[in-house]
């Protein structure tokens, strides 16, 4: 081959290295002369599932209130002076007080040194030695088993019963979770399946929690919408569940049945009747029932009471406790605890098939173990202070005084908003939400869906310009076609929560007179 045609060639490779092979992107020459290799990842080569993900707790409303800090940080004039951000049930961040004695018992068992201490009660220091004597090595910093510690499963079940009236709980059923939100993404991987008509179903709730349909998307799994009753404070019918799901077996296969309760974003507290029909409709259906009880503790009506599923299933007898497949779900991150940060779970799982179940522990071993000290702070969630005990007196007064205010801002926030003519808000029977209906002039509607947004939206970023106060859309969690809403957390301190409604309500005024 002469120089020339060894030119040619080069010359050739070179021009086929910018076009396009296997549908990979074209290769671009740097300004030095090198060719600059396309990304392998772009937004085009990436997984289709995640790009559906949404997630309003902390989507675009969130993300301007952080930018809204930074310029106030910055010394830009606003017409407020902080951003109140009543979007996520985070209570630390909104001032609630931690539990003594839990952050006690997990200083010492993350700084053992601290157990010469005299400032720390006795029964802070048995409880931080029996967790540490469950760790390897005595110490906080190694893994556990993937199920996560004995122990505290141990102490996770003897809770169950108590709760539960005696109903018997088995240690093995149960398992630690990052948070709730693991336990739940977990068994629906479990069960997401199929292609075309036979892709795995799952109900859920209409208002719902954004995880729900941000796993389904990301598991590429089909989301069946069942509508809870507004008009009757949230409440969930039979025959909407049936309507729901005969409509789904025509494009899916329906698999699993998801209830929020106590609510979120929504605030009921389901009754046991409802529970019960819940239970029957899943046994006839043959669906796979889960069950989040985050909000376990966090009921403050008169009349409303917390039934658990498990307890429910199990007194209505063998027919039921012996065939429904169930799995519960419970975190310190909210109630009385409000723990957050340190992502603690578990999840209950009854009448689950024995090689699923092995496939349940395989799979939890990959991520190896939940954090530790997540664990440590349920294990004291389940298992706290008992009469007699050091802390006891000191305990029961926090948690009493902090479900007590829930209670208090709960009617505050229901009472207030419910003075504004074009705001209707249920009932907070429970959790630390509440999802008042909004009415939004025409020319309000014109102009949102002239820059594109959703209605509820294009009022939520408004009001956070105007006050500095942050909330959830409606549309964000699904609500019904021609309907609005915005999830207000009751977590704020009393006084600021007043400041708080009080701003909700004199901007509302304002943009119902801007728009008429």
């Amino acid at each position: 081959m002469n120089h020339g045609t060894a030119l040619l060639w080069k010359r050739r490779a070179l021009s086929s290295l910018s076009t396009t092979r296997r549908g990979l992107p074209k290769e671009k020459m740097s300004e030095n002369g090198m060719m600059s290799r396309a990304k392998v990842l772009t937004i085009d080569t990436m997984n289709p599932t995640v790009k559906k993900v949404e997630y309003a707790v902390r989507g675009p409303i969130v993300q301007r209130a952080v930018e809204l800090e930074r310029e106030l940080s910055e010394g830009m004039k606003k017409p407020f002076t902080e951003v109140i951000k009543a979007n996520i049930g985070d209570a630390h961040a909104m001032g609630q007080q931690p539990i003594t004695f839990f952050r006690q018992v997990l200083a010492l068992c993350s700084y053992p040194e601290l157990l010469s201490d005299s400032a720390f009660p006795e029964d802070a220091k048995s409880r931080a030695c029996r967790i540490l004597n469950s760790c390897g090595g005595n110490s906080m910093g190694s893994y556990s088993a993937s199920q996560g510690i004995e122990s505290v499963r141990q102490d996770v079940a003897r809770y169950i019963e108590r709760r539960d009236g005696g109903v018997p709980c088995d240690p093995d059923n149960i398992y630690l979770t990052t948070g709730a939100s693991d336990g739940i993404v977990t068994m629906l991987k479990l069960l997401v399946c199929g292609e075309g008509a036979m892709r795995t179903g799952v109900m859920i709730s209409i208002p719902q929690y954004p995880l729900y349909s941000a796993a389904l998307a990301e598991l590429g799994a089909v989301q069946i919408n069942y509508y809870l009753n507004e008009g009757k404070c949230w409440s969930l019918d039979i025959d909407e569940l049936q309507r729901a799901l005969n409509e789904a077996r025509l494009y899916c296969n329906p698999r699993a049945l998801c209830i929020i309760n106590p609510g979120n974003p929504t605030g009921q507290v389901q009754s046991r009747e409802c529970i019960e029909d819940v239970i029957r409709f899943a046994a006839k259906e043959r669906l796979f029932l889960m069950a989040d009880e985050v909000y376990q503790d966090n009921v403050y009506a008169e009349g409303c009471q917390f039934h658990s599923f498990k307890k429910v299933l199990f007194e209505m007898g063998p027919e039921y406790s012996e065939t429904v497949e169930l799995a519960s779900f419970h975190s310190s991150s909210k109630c009385y605890m409000g723990e957050c940060g340190f992502r603690g779970g578990y999840m209950e799982i009854i009448n689950m098939d024995d090689d699923v179940k092995a496939q349940l522990t395989k799979l939890l071993s990959v991520r190896l173990c939940p954090p530790v000290p997540g664990q440590a702070l349920m294990d004291l969630v389940v298992n706290p202070p008992q009469p007699g005990e050091p802390s006891y007196e000191r305990f029961i007064k926090e948690r009493t005084a902090t479900l007590s205010v829930l209670a208090e801002k709960a009617k505050l926030t229901e009472q207030v908003l419910n003075t504004v003519e074009g705001i209707r808000c249920n009932p907070v029977q429970g959790a630390m939400y509440s999802f008042p209906r909004l009415t939004i002039p025409e020319k309000a509607l014109q102009e949102a869906k002239e820059l594109g947004q959703q209605p509820d939206m294009f009022y939520c970023m408004k009001m956070l310009e105007e006050t500095g106060i942050c909330l959830v859309p409606g549309s964000g969690f699904g609500q019904k076609e021609g309907t609005y809403h915005f999830r207000m957390t009751i977590l704020p301190p009393t006084d600021k929560l007043k400041i708080l409604l009080n701003n909700v309500k004199e901007f509302h005024q304002r943009f119902t007179q801007q728009y008429s």
